[in-house]
């Protein structure tokens, strides 16, 4: 991957994430948190990984209401960005958190297995 799209992909998740606390007024869009933005080589698609706190209705309404605002939220990021073209916006929940979590509790549940012994 270019330094280019590197440095694209930081400033995209760091507007997304300005753009979702201060300018989206959606209630199922509040705790929302942009964990990682990739973009294509030509600058067409980019998928943005987003988590949300609550549960799993909580994350199903909210990565409905971003597919619905997706164009609102990508006119909103092509003011901010200084890119001929904005790649259209494809949201995608980050399941890696979820898993480092579950790694981590199996992890602690050993640890406790070997100190008991």
């Amino acid at each position: 991957m270019s330094v280019k799209i590197q440095k694209l992909n930081g400033t995209i998740q760091r507007e997304l994430s300005l753009i979702f606390r201060t300018e989206v007024r959606d209630r199922n869009l509040r705790f929302v948190t942009v964990t990682a933005v990739e973009t294509t080589n030509d600058l067409s698609f980019a998928k943005v990984f987003v988590t949300f706190l609550g549960n799993e209705n909580d994350k199903r309404r909210g990565l409905e209401a971003l597919e619905k605002s997706s164009g609102y939220i990508r006119s909103l990021l092509a003011k901010k960005l200084k890119v001929r073209k904005v790649p259209e916006l494809i949201f995608k929940i980050d399941e890696s958190v979820e898993y480092g979590n579950k790694i981590e509790k199996i992890i602690s549940e050993l640890h406790e297995k070997d100190s008991q012994k």
